[in-house]
């Protein structure tokens, strides 16, 4: 049972408090965590000296959940990403000046989510019935009438249900379901090229609009490669325990069925080859991108981009393929988008070190950015998805889609 919720800004600011109990749990315990080493603030689970602490990191704020009684630890970190991701939705993004311009949104949002420190209703779609999504004729409304509450007056149709993420009586005139595989690779090149950290995580988004209650099996053809899978709770356990198979009843709408995370993949789709030789004040750079790996899709929006070191006074950077741009922090941002089959992207340029400095001893990071369309990089497939009692007319579509999460060429 959770007693009190906390998040708390990159400063240490308390942004908002929820007691969840009778009992109040004072403020000053998100001063002795705050007070706390790095190493020991990064752990999940924390005893004080009063009080069990459970923690997630999120967008720059820290969601601290505090109780005195010992409960499941993963239930309660399951929860704080729950309401992370509860927030992210409704509030289109998550920063400090989104939670404080939408207080009231916020803390009824808790107030459904849990009931008396214990977890009531969590599911994105159902809280959406109850409580209506910030827009600018809610914020209107609110200032005139002098009502600033969003909830409903009346209970969503799923309270009635027996699946608690679905309503009874959903219809529609034309039956549709859809997957997509959407993934962020993950990898480290070191400066001799030699790849040193390779991995994808992904998502299995489904996007339902199915009459009654549909009863959806999924397969892969490929799901030994799959690591670290996370289910939405539709899922059901055993069958893909037992066979690796996805069983479900979906929620209306467009939500995240699954993820999970492929290890140690031995390549990349692309490659940058920075070479950087500098002396007697100025240091030459050249960097050549192109496609390593033919994923058999075209790679569209590949940018990169880098931070010149401090002792960079100056610096003239041409390309002959995109746009390059030095912002005012000293950030080089070099716009490829599709890469031509004629002629391999390159950049050129010097840069003009400060005076008495004669060679450059701090190398940039290079960090890449892509998308493919069509393509799922860590090599999972789609094999078949199957409904149980199929309605006139099913409509069934599949898409992929990966890009670039921290993609790091160290020169």
């Amino acid at each position: 049972m959770l007693q009190c919720i906390f998040l708390v800004s990159d400063c240490g600011e308390v942004i908002l408090e929820k007691q969840l109990t009778g009992h109040r749990v004072d403020r000053s315990i998100c001063d002795w965590f705050w007070n706390q080493d790095h190493s020991f603030k990064q752990q999940s689970v924390i005893a004080s000296p009063t009080h069990y602490l459970f923690q997630i990191v999120r967008n720059g704020i820290t969601f601290l959940a505090c109780t005195q009684v010992e409960m499941p630890p993963l239930m309660a970190i399951e929860f704080l990403c729950r309401v992370h991701t509860v927030l992210s939705d409704y509030l289109e993004g998550l920063n400090e000046d989104l939670i404080k311009d939408n207080f009231v949104i916020v803390y009824e949002l808790l107030d459904e989510m849990i009931d008396n420190g214990f977890p009531l209703t969590t599911e994105p779609n159902i809280l959406r019935e109850m409580i209506a999504p910030p827009n600018i004729v809610s914020k209107m409304l609110s200032v005139v009438t002098g009502n600033s509450s969003n909830v409903s007056d009346t209970l969503p149709s799923s309270t009635a249900s027996c699946v608690p993420w679905r309503t009874t009586d959903v219809k529609y005139a034309s039956n549709e379901v859809y997957v997509d595989l959407v993934e962020e690779m993950d990898a480290i090149v070191n400066r001799d090229g030699v790849l040193v950290k390779c991995e994808v995580y992904g998502e299995v988004q489904v996007n339902s609009h199915i009459t009654g209650v549909p009863d959806l099996t999924l397969l892969f053809t490929n799901p030994s490669i799959l690591d670290d899978v996370r289910f939405h709770p539709c899922v059901r356990f055993r069958p893909w325990e037992s066979h690796h198979i996805l069983s479900f009843v979906p929620p209306d709408g467009l939500f995240k069925l699954m993820s999970y995370r492929v290890k140690k993949l031995k390549s990349v789709p692309i490659y940058v080859k920075p070479q950087l030789t500098s002396d007697a004040g100025k240091c030459r750079i050249n960097l050549m991108v192109g496609i390593k790996h033919d994923p058999g899709k075209m790679i569209d929006s590949i940018n990169v981009q880098f931070q010149l070191p401090p002792c960079v006074l100056s610096a003239d950077l041409t390309s002959n393929h995109g746009v390059v741009n030095i912002l005012s922090n000293k950030m080089c941002v070099w716009s490829i988008d599709r890469i031509p089959k004629d002629k391999t992207p390159a950049l050129s340029g010097s840069l003009v070190l400060e005076a008495g400095l004669e060679r450059l001893h701090v190398f940039p990071i290079f960090q890449v950015s892509f998308r493919i369309q069509g393509v799922a990089l860590s090599g999972l497939q789609i094999d078949k998805l199957d409904l149980k009692v199929v309605p006139n007319r099913l409509y069934k579509g599949f898409r992929a889609l990966t890009r670039a999460g921290l993609f790091e060429v160290r020169s």
